[in-house]
């Protein structure tokens, strides 16, 4: 014990002799110090913000000549070449910014370094590294507390992602602060916006309530994503990869690059194809993305188009357990029990187990176009003061089809056909679901930064409408029904009016207070008669308060912590409504208290965050197995639930070659005291048992991420990436029966860039996805019955591919 005592003080004595501290100031032309100005030691895992004199500092630095990189809001950023001998007293002079920098369009609705918030940024560079065409849920799965999944198996096409167990439709999520999220679902559909990974600049990730933004509810995470900024100079980027189940994504990149000193154009063309590993899951994305704007050294006008068009082939309804265990007796219980008929039943005996697709009609398709155009106005009133403004308009226009087998005529308010006397009361048919949509409105945002102040006033206004209607355009018999014959129609009007205040107040040059208020305003009504002929006429009205405190406490240059109090409300979405049993009362807002506490820890080699949440649900709605009159399944508000976790982040470099980077998030998931409810055909009527404390479905315990890079030479580098995935449950009984087993899977990433005198860069690049050939399931859904006093279930699992492959070269010019 003596010995390890005096072999300790010795390193410690070592590391305080061999260590050196760097000191510096940042200013403008004035000579006025710079007030919260980025300062970044390039070589390290250092950064840190000046205090209210201007002055920054890091001490326990390693003696080595660095690179120092100084940024400011508009200001030109800087960098420093400084020698081991000259760490002392760095002085860095900012000169006001040419034109006016793009990050004011996003800045109201991001996370600042000193923000007492739970956030990963992803910037333009590991975007690049790794876009190979899968959607944006896969280049989110390796940050902290992210689950991906994919219908098709392969991360194009239909995917998604849940942040802490919170789904798309609890997430909002914005792109240059304007909000997407489908206004009625609260969803939000990457498959509408193929390949838009390769126009964009940076991501934010907030877990929990995150900061205030625009458009839907932040319950449990916040995405904003930013478009490109512009180039100065000219350029044009050709990509084009190929992959397994005959995946290939071309795309065509380009900017004019700054015309005259105020203009600029840049724009994109994708085209994305695959098979998909699911059978007959294909999918055909097209995409555009056209930017504008005329720069001054006070303004900017903005204006992007982004449009988006897929066909995919329906794997919506995943593969029965019976099915990928070779169940023969259970996929009989599914033809014995009617959930299927004889020809489905033939069909899913003769499948492959692992990518059986229930749909065989060759249109079972999913059909959307989408298309949004954005304005932006941001304007330097003074160096202090910046107003930030935007219009926006997203046109969406869809369907998906399907084929029918023996619908009621009744069904589809049609009369019953006589033929030969006889009369014909059902056919077969192929229907088509449509919606039709607007969504246009306008943000805005007036921040000011003055000394230790940082005010931030901004809000939005917007405007959905949407048509809900489906036509019969085949079937058997025609009954009294036209070409195109539409059998419901309903529609949907929701306006969304929002205002927030935020304000950071810098102490003591080390603690950061952060307030956080938000107002918000929604009336949402629905008009019609749904699918199932009901009519679901309704109009609802919510005010939220939205209010978040914090404080950030920079304990030195190379610790610090945060504390910080949220609450959010979410009002139900479409479906919740329109699925609600009318004989019992409509579902209600939930609320959702959310606690953090965060540290963080920045060496010269190493870093070290971790993160405690807590996040308290009051009347979550979450399924229960009850349903409504005509036997649909309906979302229940739950008294109290909560999640309880902790996020652990870090990374090493360990030699110039070679990095290492992992995070793990371990969480206990509960709701109080749940009721479960299954149908029992026997009687009519439903089974009803209360299982007191429960899991909540989608969340497992464990979430890690791991990342080993590796630079054998120069411009080429090898990544081997793991994650791992406890167990899920897939609805809220804490059944194991009723559960996604873990999974641990595991890729390899190359990557070789050469510069030539004729092409800028070359780039290739090779992915290997579940390199070990993993078999596992990402997502999954269950329903139950009881029949003959016996309880059964039907259930969908969504089988990912094993090892596959994408690969590709990027020209740049």
């Amino acid at each position: 014990m003596k010995t390890t005592g005096i072999l300790i003080l010795c390193m410690v004595i070592a590391q305080s002799v061999l260590s050196q501290t760097i000191t510096g100031i940042v200013k403008n032309e004035q000579g006025e110090p710079l007030i919260g100005a980025n300062v970044l030691i390039k070589e390290t895992y250092k950064g840190t913000a000046t205090n209210t004199k201007g002055e920054f500092s890091f001490s326990r630095i390693k003696p080595d000549n660095y690179t120092i990189e100084v940024s400011f809001l508009g200001y030109e950023t800087k960098e420093k070449e400084v020698s081991k001998e000259n760490l002392k007293n760095i002085e860095f002079i900012l000169e006001p910014s040419s034109i006016l920098s793009e990050e004011v369009i996003v800045t109201a609705t991001r996370a600042k370094e000193n923000d007492p918030i739970s956030f990963t940024n992803i910037g333009n560079k590991e975007i690049k590294e790794n876009n190979f065409g899968q959607d944006i849920p896969y280049l989110l799965s390796a940050t902290p507390s992210v689950v991906s999944t994919s219908d098709a198996g392969t991360g194009i096409g239909y995917t998604y992602f849940r942040i802490r167990g919170t789904d798309l439709n609890r997430i909002n999520i914005t792109v240059n602060g304007v909000p997407i999220n489908d206004s009625e679902s609260h969803g939000v559909w990457f498959v509408n916006m193929p390949d838009f990974l390769s126009s964009v600049e940076n991501i934010q990730v907030q877990r929990g309530v995150g900061t205030s933004s625009n458009g839907a509810a932040a319950f449990g995470a916040t995405l904003n994503l930013q478009t490109k900024n512009f180039s100065k100079k000219a350029y044009a980027e050709i990509n084009s990869f190929a992959g397994s189940y005959n995946t290939f994504k071309n795309s065509a990149n380009f900017g004019t690059g700054l015309i005259d000193g105020k203009f600029s154009f840049d724009g994109r063309v994708s085209k994305i194809t695959s098979d998909g590993f699911i059978d007959r899951a294909e999918s055909d994305l097209e995409s555009i993305y056209l930017s504008g704007a005329y720069y001054t050294g006070k303004s900017i006008l903005k204006a992007n188009i982004i449009s988006g068009k897929e066909k995919t082939y329906q794997a919506w309804n995943g593969v029965p357990k019976v099915r990928l265990e070779d169940d023969y007796e259970g996929m009989q219980r599914y033809l014995d029990h009617w959930l299927i008929d004889q020809e489905e039943y033939d069909h899913m005996l003769n499948s492959d187990s692992r990518t059986y697709n229930l749909y065989t009609y060759d249109n079972e398709t999913d059909n959307y176009k989408q298309d949004h155009y954005q304005l932006f106005y941001s304007y330097e009133i003074n160096p202090a003061l910046h107003l930030n403004t935007a219009l926006h308009y997203t046109r969406g226009r869809g369907y998906y089809e399907q084929y029918k087998k023996d619908k009621d005529f009744a069904d589809y308010q049609l009369d019953d056909v006589t033929i030969g006397g006889l009369t014909i009361s059902s056919t077969d048919l192929v229907q088509q679901k449509w919606l039709d949509n607007h969504f246009y409105g306008g943000v805005f945002s007036i921040d000011y930064k003055e000394d230790e102040i940082n005010l931030t006033i901004g809000g939005g206004w917007n405007q959905y409408l949407g048509d809900h209607f489906g036509e019969v355009i085949w079937a058997e018999y025609a009954s009294n029904g036209d070409m195109r014959y539409r059998w419901y129609e309903n529609n949907g009007n929701k306006m969304d009016f929002n205002f927030y205040t935020k304000l950071n107040y810098l102490l003591f040059n080390k603690l950061n207070t952060f307030i956080d208020l938000q107002y918000r305003y929604i009336d949402y009504s629905i008009d019609g008669i749904d699918d199932d002929l009901r009519n679901i006429t309704q109009n609802h009205i919510f005010n939220f308060f939205n209010p978040k405190f914090g404080l950030f406490y920079e304990i030195s240059d190379a610790h610090s912590s945060y504390l910080t109090f949220g609450i959010a409300n979410r009002e139900p979405n479409r479906s919740n409504y329109t699925d609600a049993d009318p004989g019992k009362p409509l579902p209600s807002a939930e609320t959702l208290y959310n606690l953090e506490l965060g540290y963080e820890f920045s060496a010269t080699k190493m870093y070290l965050s971790s993160n405690i949440y807590y996040m308290y649900y009051q009347d979550q709605l979450v399924l229960t197995g009850e349903i409504n009159d005509v036997g649909s399944a309906i979302m229940t508000n739950v008294d109290q639930s909560y999640r309880l976790g902790l996020e652990i982040n870090g990374g090493a470099q360990l030699t110039k070659k070679l990095d290492i980077n992992a995070n793990a998030t371990f969480s206990r998931n509960k709701i109080q005291d749940f009721t479960e409810y299954v149908d029992n055909w026997d009687t009519g009527v439903q089974y009803e048992n209360n299982l007191g404390e429960t899991d909540l479905s989608f969340s497992p315990n464990i979430i890690a991420n791991g990342n080993i890079s590796y630079k054998a030479f120069k411009g080429f580098k090898v990544e081997f990436i793991s994650k791992y995935v406890g167990k899920q449950y897939i609805d809220n009984t804490s059944s194991t029966e009723r559960s996604i087993d873990p999974y641990f899977v595991n890729d390899l990433k190359l990557t070789y860039k050469i510069k030539t005198e004729t092409i800028k860069e070359i780039g290739i690049n090779l992915l290997v996805n579940n390199i070990f050939n993993h078999e596992y399931e990402s997502n999954a859904w269950v329903y139950r019955y009881i029949l003959g006093g016996e309880e059964y279930l039907m259930d969908g699992f969504y089988p990912q591919a094993g090892i596959n492959f994408l690969g590709g070269i990027t020209l740049k010019f």
